[in-house]
């Protein structure tokens, strides 16, 4: 007979679950992949945007033409973030469920990535190339002056492939396996490399730490997008064929995986010249498919909110189980 006291044994049992840290996490998350498709990022006061302002105050401190000054850099400010995460981890269960929430909201860009890929094919669609031209620098640094319809839409879906693994499936990765110290640690990581990790004469040598460390976190995110995107293609078997054999061709360890799975999911071949500034770069072709017409980037954008909602159902489900598992340990 189901009795009072086998309610509160039951509940008992429930809320201590609950209260586990991992259990907090997995809510947070998916909390915060709510908040994001709700409100997406802020036009101003984001807290990503203030991390900016101090990592450039830091720099003009610490700046020098040598590797060690940018490891003292990325030391000092993904140090700080991190135990700013941890910190969080040691609230009590409610509190830490909200933090995370608000960290999962934070570092997460999947929203706003859709957004900026929708806007790029408005732009196209009505023929209006100074638009899509002045919009693309929202996307990616490639010089877009010169570039026509074509050339605009390759280098859109490119950005939305790419930034769905630095965006949305990156974040949530090291958030179900770190909690809060994770998705800070992460998001400091990929602003960082943003800022400074790319190739000119003044970060050479001062970015080469925010670009390795970069490299490192998004080793298994991006191998883990581009599987999601398999699975989430309109056609899969191309998306996987493609995906194995292109994704390592690309100049960057991570990136090729993310583009291939798209290209070869959505039927297409990514990749020919891009121009950034003063420097050319050749990148090898991805897919053996048609080039990219206008019309592909909402097929993109479609694709990567399917790969999002794959990644959150992951990242909360994993972080879920470790509570279940953990709990019943103790």
């Amino acid at each position: 007979m189901y009795t009072k006291m086998n309610f509160v044994h039951i509940s008992s049992r429930a809320l201590s679950v609950t209260q586990h840290p991992v259990s907090s996490r997995a809510l947070g998350l998916a909390l915060g992949v709510a908040l994001d498709a709700a409100f997406a990022d802020p036009r101003r006061g984001h807290p990503v945007a203030f991390f900016g302002r101090a990592a450039a105050a830091l720099e003009r401190r610490l700046y020098g033409d040598a590797r060690a000054n940018g490891v003292a850099h990325v030391a000092i400010l993904v140090g700080s973030a991190t135990a700013l995460g941890v910190a969080a981890e040691k609230a009590p269960p409610v509190a830490r469920t909200l933090l995370t929430a608000a960290a999962t909201w934070a570092v997460l860009g999947g929203t706003s990535l859709a957004r900026e890929g929708e806007h790029m094919a408005g732009h196209l669609e009505s023929g209006d190339l100074g638009a899509a031209r002045e919009r693309l620098p929202h996307l990616c640094g490639r010089d877009p002056s010169h570039l026509e319809a074509p050339e605009l839409a390759r280098a859109t879906i490119e950005s939305v492939a790419e930034n769905t693994s630095d965006a949305v499936v990156a974040p949530l990765f090291w958030g179900a396996v770190a909690g809060v110290p994770g998705l800070l640690a992460y998001r400091a990581i990929n602003t960082l490399d943003a800022m400074v990790g790319h190739r000119s004469p003044r970060y050479e040598r001062f970015g080469w730490a925010a670009a390795r460390t970069d490299d490192v976190a998004n080793y298994l995110p991006a191998r883990l997008t581009g599987l999601i995107t398999v699975a989430a293609a309109p056609d899969r078997r191309n998306a996987l064929a493609v995906l194995r054999r292109d994704g390592h061709r690309h100049p960057s360890p991570n990136s090729g995986r993310c583009e291939a799975a798209f290209a070869g999911g959505l039927g297409i071949t990514l990749g020919g010249t891009n121009v950034y500034g003063t420097r050319v770069e050749h990148r090898p072709e991805l897919g053996d498919g048609r080039k990219p017409e206008v019309g592909d980037i909402r097929r993109a954008v479609r694709l990567a909110r399917r790969v999002c909602l794959g990644a959150a159902a992951v990242a909360v489900t994993v972080a879920a189980l470790r509570g279940l598992t953990n709990a019943r340990r103790r």
